[in-house]
């Protein structure tokens, strides 16, 4: 993977403004957020990019064991509220997301090309006056075994990252 090609993939995405989701739909892990536009506000707010997971939470072998040898850890947790905003955009199987929330999944899925499970990426969004995202990619990665393994890896897409 070529980081510096990453870092250059901007691309628009249009989402909906105050989108209500259902309320009973939480993210599966604590702490994650399940929206865009939520992860946006909370992205400009603490200057954090946005560290998503395209995950399969109920199906994918490789998302659970990434969720249990990372997401799970004190480690990682400790290190994503100083570095990360959160999201997860989950696909499953055994069991339905709200229709706002699958749309979401499926243009972001889309927009980041995504093809396999577990995909994290990591990205800055801009949004300009009519509601158009656009993303500015800084890399990506998919299960790693451990939890310095993959912090280090998101590390260094830090360093793909457009300061303003």
């Amino acid at each position: 993977m070529r980081l510096n090609k990453i870092a250059s993939f901007i691309l628009g995405f249009v989402l909906l403004a105050n989108v209500s989701f259902a309320q009973d739909y939480t993210a599966k892990n604590e702490g994650w957020l399940i929206d865009l536009e939520e992860a946006y506000q909370e992205s400009q707010k603490t200057g954090k990019p946005i560290m998503a997971n395209f995950t399969g939470s109920d199906w994918c072998g490789w998302c659970k064991r990434l969720d249990k040898s990372v997401f799970h850890t004190p480690e990682f947790k400790k290190w994503s509220k100083k570095n990360v905003v959160l999201l997860e955009l989950d696909f499953p199987r055994r069991f339905k997301t709200p229709a706002e929330i699958s749309e979401q999944n499926n243009g972001l899925k889309n927009a980041f090309k995504v093809r396999g499970f577990p995909t994290i990426w990591v990205f800055d969004l801009a949004k300009d006056q009519e509601g158009k995202f656009s993303i500015s990619a800084l890399g990506k990665t998919g299960y790693t075994k451990t939890v310095g393994e993959f912090t280090t890896n998101i590390e260094q897409m830090f360093e793909n990252r457009v300061n303003d």
